[in-house]
């Protein structure tokens, strides 16, 4: 094979790095903006916010350090006089006699602190921050630990016991075996019987079924714990203590049978079964709300739907124009290059921001535009749409457009969604049309919400409705938006009012 030199034209796509930014900051949330955003005001001496700007240009500052050189020159002036009046209190302090009672405190005396420490301390509660203390929620484990400690228990018990609690999870559930707590005490005297006993005990505690193995188990403990005298607390017990599997498969029919009672009977002992709460640890454990900041607002003004961009979600940046007057353009030493540098980043770091919030607003304003039956009626009325009916709309590639519904929230009249939930597949209609994906389910809820509860909808009894709506919907496509919905089959929502 005989080589040679051949010249061949072709081009590719480079991925600069001022690109690879752009991308990697538009498909990021608005929280890991935030973070991205202030580790470049950490790195990059160049960025500042508009609010430091301002903080600068502020005269208020310039006021008070012209005051405070004015007191510092005062002060000297009296520094000698001051002196003079120190020595004749240090004498006086020598002439004093040394056996005078000194042994106490101002706590033993008095119940408020000096004044001085009083005037001090007041400065650092104002920099406390009380939202934080009162995050600091209390655990389900510390409460019960808490009562335990406000009980008698025995040396032994108090062990036993505090294996059980740390055994209970969230839920309030022990998830423990009493042979695995046996085991770890790892004490001859500590046989099962004991640790039943203590178990018993603490599922006595405050929340009512703390403790249970399982759910027949917290509810019977709850059941029993209300008072003797309370209207069909005897048939619910026996209901859930013998005839649990009945009452878990919704058998009425069964348990009437068994228990020797009617419909209007049966219907008060189930709504007692329904005012017991079968997480027991959910009303002590306080969940941390994770508040979603939006993207956009979407507002109705005259007539029209209006998009806004969040200003308050990321801040302003801006280039320092005082280390930017420091560049000299001829100079090439080490300094100076860092400095260009800075510069040249902060630039294009700014850049990227506004390029990713133009292409927020361009995909909101498109997403309202598409699904403006949405905002009017709810979810309804949501037609269906793709990321390729958006990227055709704003000539931009269907990756983009997922980087930017990803993780973006929009603020709307009807609640904060993200922007991927107006995104939906489509189902076919009898009139050659099309129903979104959304649509549907928000019809097979009201339906089921609609329905009588002693007689339930089936998944195809809802198909067959949908079917003569028009929207040619098949019972396993029911069934699977039922499912997403967390919504169970119609065996289980079979109920007596």
């Amino acid at each position: 094979m005989k080589q040679s030199l051949q010249l061949r034209l072709g081009q590719h796509l480079t991925m600069t790095p001022q690109l690879q930014q752009a991308i990697r900051l538009l498909q990021l949330s608005t929280l890991d903006l935030k973070q991205e955003i202030q580790d470049a005001l950490d790195s990059n001496i160049m960025l500042e916010t508009e609010e430091d700007s301002r903080q600068k240009e502020d005269p208020a500052e310039t006021t008070a350090d012209a005051a405070g050189n004015e007191a510092n020159s005062t002060s000297s002036a009296e520094t000698s006089n001051d002196k003079n009046n120190e020595s004749e209190i240090n004498a006086e302090a020598d002439s004093m006699p040394e056996d005078l009672p000194t042994d106490s405190s101002w706590e033993d005396v008095y119940d408020e602190p000096p004044l001085s420490h009083t005037s001090s301390s007041s400065n650092d509660h104002e920099n406390i921050d009380f939202l934080a203390q009162q995050s600091s929620s209390q655990t389900l484990q510390d409460y019960l630990i808490w009562q335990m400690n406000m009980s008698i228990f025995s040396d032994t018990d108090l062990l036993i016991a505090n294996s059980i609690i740390d055994g209970i999870n969230e839920d309030g559930y022990l998830t423990t075996e009493i042979e695995d707590i046996v085991n770890i005490i790892d004490d001859e005297n500590v046989e099962t019987e004991e640790v039943e006993a203590v178990l018993h005990r603490i599922q006595n505690f405050d929340p009512p079924g703390v403790g249970a193995r399982d759910t027949r188990e917290c509810l019977l403990v709850q059941l029993k714990q209300l008072p003797e005298d309370t209207q069909h607390r005897d048939r619910a017990i026996k209901l859930v203590g013998d005839l649990f599997k009945y009452l878990a498969d919704q058998d009425l029919k069964s348990i009437k049978r068994r228990l020797g009672i009617k419909d209007d009977e049966l219907q008060q002992i189930m709504a007692l079964i329904r005012s017991l709460n079968p997480r027991p640890g959910t009303s002590v454990v306080e969940s941390k709300t994770d508040y979603v900041e939006p993207d956009v607002f979407v507002k109705k003004l005259n007539g029209n739907w209006h998009v806004t961009l969040n200003g308050h979600a990321t801040p302003q940046l801006k280039v320092n124009a005082e280390y930017a007057s420091f560049i000299r353009r001829a100079d090439d030493s080490a300094d100076n290059v860092s400095l260009k540098n800075h510069l040249q980043e902060a630039r294009w770091f700014i850049k990227s921001l506004q390029s990713r919030n133009d292409t927020l607003m361009k995909v909101a304003t498109k997403i309202v535009e598409f699904q403006q039956g949405f905002f009017e009626h709810g979810d309804e009325a949501m037609r269906p749409l793709v990321l390729r009916d958006i990227a055709d709309e704003l000539e931009m590639h269907e990756s983009t457009i997922s980087r930017v519904t990803t993780q973006k929230y929009m603020h709307t009249p009807r609640g904060t969604y993200e922007f991927k939930y107006f995104f939906s597949s489509h189902v076919s209609t009898s009139a050659g049309g099309e129903c979104s994906a959304t649509a549907i389910r928000a019809l097979i809820k009201k339906l089921i919400s609609a329905e009588k509860p002693s007689k339930p909808l089936s998944d195809n009894k809802i198909s067959q409705i949908l079917v003569d709506q028009g929207i040619e919907v098949a019972r396993r496509t029911v069934a699977k938006y039922r499912e997403s919905m967390g919504i169970p089959p119609s065996n289980e929502r079979k109920r007596l009012l």
